[in-house]
């Protein structure tokens, strides 16, 4: 696996043997380097890959680099990517229509290849002070105004023990949200939420459909419905009609525990299957639900299922983060990879802190996205 805190570069160029130049002179600054021998190659590759820094050639077969800038700068996620044109040619107006897609520079090719690596090595450390510096004030924002996505502390629910965790991505605040919502003794709502985009922008709408879901469960609840599918409804249909967040999707997986009853109710939408460990048959099992991601319909269709934890049973309830890794050839998806994961490690009579410790922490080499994940187990 990769390390997803190394800086990445993805370099384009149909010159097969320029490419391993670059390459191996790139190798001993600690950059890793993903490759394209044309724009059409690099526009699949970065389905998967997100590098830090684009390196393009300008004349190349097919579509050529200015066209391919053109191409990013539709892309919402793609075009934030700093650019770099590499080029032959000395033509001004070119050179200037390149800068004009806002790109951040142009390399001429006969340059000495130590030189394009310090160029590029300055630009991507520009790059990520930058970083630092607004995550640092988006960070100190959230403070100031006393906004949080992710809790301080699980409530206390009779009968059953709550553990949660949470990475962002390259600490950056990003899409995933977790609540608790304690109605009373007896009631507590807990939800978990990924809202699709990207770091800033994603996390600025997790406290819209935060607040929506809150007030969803307070007024329902005020109204004797513990219903979990007719609150993800009312959330959804709230969100489809609200203007600024009607084109922004998330999932949601929102639990109800019943104190009295002892069962927790389960809806989903557009979330993972849940994991429900058996602690008597030491078997991992899923629970899905059908519904659809929230702002997709607004006429959506929920449906809610009762879970029963015997002692020492386990429940798990995350995000895509958990399944996501970096593989050697990009972002990679193993829902399966995790649950037996899971499964080993419980059935090694691991607690949460020790998996965090044994399992989770691994993850940081190879981290592609937010990661979070909620345990409930029954006492």
């Amino acid at each position: 696996m990769t390390e997803a805190t190394r800086n990445k570069i993805l370099l384009i160029d149909d010159n097969s043997l320029f490419l391993n130049i670059l390459v191996q002179a790139f190798a001993k600054t600690g950059i890793i380097c993903i490759t394209a021998g044309s724009a059409k190659e690099a526009i699949n590759l970065l389905q998967t890959n997100r590098p830090d820094i684009i390196l393009s050639d300008y004349e190349m077969p097919g579509m050529n680099g200015i066209e391919l800038r053109k191409y990013l700068m539709q892309n919402k996620i793609l075009k934030d990517i700093p650019f770099v044109f590499l080029t032959s040619l000395t033509d001004k107006d070119l050179l200037l229509q390149g800068l004009d897609l806002e790109a951040i520079d142009y390399i001429i090719k006969d340059t000495p290849v130590n030189v394009i690596i310090s160029k590029l090595s300055n630009i991507l450390l520009a790059v990520n002070k930058q970083r630092e510096l607004s995550t640092a004030e988006v960070t100190n924002a959230a403070k100031s105004l006393n906004v949080k996505s992710i809790p301080a502390k699980t409530p206390v629910v009779n009968g059953f023990g709550i553990d949660f965790w949470h990475r962002p991505y390259h600490d950056i605040p990003g899409g995933d949200f977790i609540d608790f919502i304690p109605v009373n003794e007896r009631y507590t709502f807990i939800a978990l939420g990924d809202v699709m985009g990207k770091k800033w922008m994603a996390w600025y709408f997790t406290f819209g459909f935060l607040s929506y879901i809150r007030s969803a469960v307070r007024f329902a609840t005020f109204n004797a419905d513990y219903s979990t599918a007719s609150i993800l409804s009312k959330v959804n249909h709230i969100i489809c009609l609200d203007d600024i967040l009607q084109d922004i999707l998330s999932s949601l997986s929102l639990l109800l525990i019943d104190t009295e009853k002892q069962v927790i109710t389960y809806s989903g939408a557009g979330d993972l299957p849940l994991l429900h460990y058996d602690a008597k048959t030491a078997e991992l099992r899923q629970v899905q639900s059908s519904g659809l991601l929230l702002g997709l319909f607004a006429e959506g269709e929920y449906t809610e299922q009762e879970i029963k934890l015997a002692p020492n049973d386990q429940l798990f309830i995350f995000t895509d983060g958990m399944i996501d890794f970096a593989g050697n050839k990009g972002k990679k998806s193993d829902y399966n990879l995790f649950a037996s994961t899971i499964t080993n490690q419980l059935n090694t009579n691991v607690n949460f802190e020790q998996m965090k410790a044994t399992l989770f922490d691994t993850l940081a080499d190879a981290q592609v996205d937010d990661c979070s994940i909620i345990n409930i187990y029954k006492n």
